[in-house]
């Protein structure tokens, strides 16, 4: 629902957005206690369904949610909820990485994602489920919408947390389609940065040439509110009105993959926005844009195995066999050769990018290849994501439909390389036109 349609009155406090957070608590509406608790109790309802928690600790949540009341400080995130995926350091709490190698491991200090966000007033309830060092084994999550199906990953536990109202923000990370691909099957929003825009400082490397952070909120206001503090920028409101953008319908060469029903949500999309004044017109990538998927394995791979080095020496059977006979092997095998080409195809391809969007503002694709899959040994298939994370451009994904099951679907939109502000009010806008 857009927030101008929205009723905060009428609202229970954990669904409250961190936006309609902010606002009630400096009205005197809401203290940061009672939205804790609201979202406390809600978790202990709902957490045995969802298991979107790896680390939760009400009494030290409700401890430092007194502290935010009488601390006479007012950050723009003042009493805001927000969970950290694990593989993200905490100086107070555990950070396991997804990985028995880590069970009980304790940083010293915490992440400067976590720190810019606890020194922006927000409350940190705990830390997010992740697959094993946010790769392909699955852990516990399910999906909120339906406990057989996958909700996703690598950061399955933040989009399935923010998607059941347990918190209105979380973060986590994308290295293929590990933000906007949860975000899709759990209805939520998901942004993924221009590359290198927000510090990962403190958060385990897999790929360094493509990790980023990934944002997760139920508004596209408060991903830009979450961007702005972890920029360590003055918060600005999205403008009221950004104009009707221009949009490229970009199926690429992945549309086989992608669900007929899909296809069809995305197809009616296309022809929506236009009937709704935006221009609208088809945008092809170049064919050998197609080796943009193997140019990401090779390098994800080639840097996965060299960072996890120590664990594969010392921690080979605590390993799953899942990711010792995947990435790791793939990795291991690849000469640097490979490697480097690999790196300089996907260079190149970024500096054709600007020219293929030619006046488009962003362009409209696929966020996956349909509703969330039934099954908890898989979090889907990635590759819809994997050409734009191998490119460094933005995107974010919308909850735009239902698929056939009734289960959330997303659209993504993606724009060049930083034009990250412009993007979040255009998919303000298409969102409002789509719901």
């Amino acid at each position: 629902m857009p927030l101008t349609a929205r009723k905060p009155a009428t609202i229970p406090l954990n669904e409250f957005t961190a936006t309609e957070i902010v606002r009630a608590v400096a009205a005197g509406e809401a203290t940061c206690e009672s939205i804790a608790r609201a979202c406390l109790e809600h978790i202990t309802v709902r957490e045995p369904q969802v298991q979107a928690w790896q680390h939760l600790d009400p009494e030290q949540v409700i401890v430092q949610a007194r502290a935010l009341d009488v601390s006479g400080k007012r950050g723009p995130l003042h009493g805001v909820p927000f969970g950290i995926k694990d593989i993200i350091d905490t100086c107070d709490m555990p950070t396991e990485y997804g990985s028995p190698i880590y069970s009980g491991h304790r940083p010293k200090n915490d992440a400067a994602c976590v720190a810019l966000g606890r020194g922006a007033g927000g409350l940190l309830m705990g830390k997010t489920v992740t697959t094993e060092f946010a790769n392909q084994t699955p852990g516990k999550t399910r999906n909120p919408f339906d406990p057989a199906r996958t909700p996703g990953g690598s950061s399955s536990g933040s989009a399935a947390a923010v998607a059941d109202c347990m918190v209105p923000l979380a973060i986590g990370t994308q290295t293929t389609g590990s933000t906007i691909r949860p975000a899709s099957f759990c209805g939520v929003f998901g942004y993924r940065p221009t590359w290198g825009d927000l510090r990962l400082t403190g958060v385990k490397e897999a790929s360094g040439s493509l990790d980023t952070l990934g944002l997760i909120a139920r508004s596209i206001e408060d991903i830009a509110l979450y961007r702005d503090v972890l920029l360590r920028a003055a918060p600005e409101p999205l403008p009221a009105e950004a104009g009707v953008p221009r949009i490229g319908f970009c199926r690429t060469h992945l549309w086989p993959i992608v669900e007929p029903a899909t296809q069809q949500l995305l197809e009616d999309a296309a022809k929506k926005l236009a009937q709704r004044g935006a221009k609208v017109i088809e945008v092809t990538l170049p064919p050998e844009f197609e080796r943009l998927i193997v140019a990401h394995r090779w390098i994800s791979s080639f840097e996965f195995a060299r960072n996890f080095t120590w664990e594969i020496e010392n921690h080979w059977e605590q390993i799953s066999e899942r990711l010792r006979n995947g990435r790791i092997k793939d990795g291991l095998s690849c000469p640097f050769e490979r490697y480097r080409e690999a790196r300089d195809f996907a260079e190149t391809c970024r500096a054709r990018f600007t020219d293929i969007c030619g006046d488009c503002d962003m362009l409209l694709t696929a966020s996956a290849t349909g509703e969330a899959p039934i099954g908890l040994n898989s979090t889907g298939n990635a590759s819809p994501c994997a050409i734009w994370t191998t490119l460094h451009v933005p995107s974010v994904t919308i909850p735009a439909f239902k698929g056939p099951n009734g289960l959330p679907v997303g659209a993504q939109l993606v724009a060049r390389r930083n034009d990250d502000r412009r993007l979040l009010a255009a998919a303000r806008w298409v969102y409002q036109q789509l719901t």
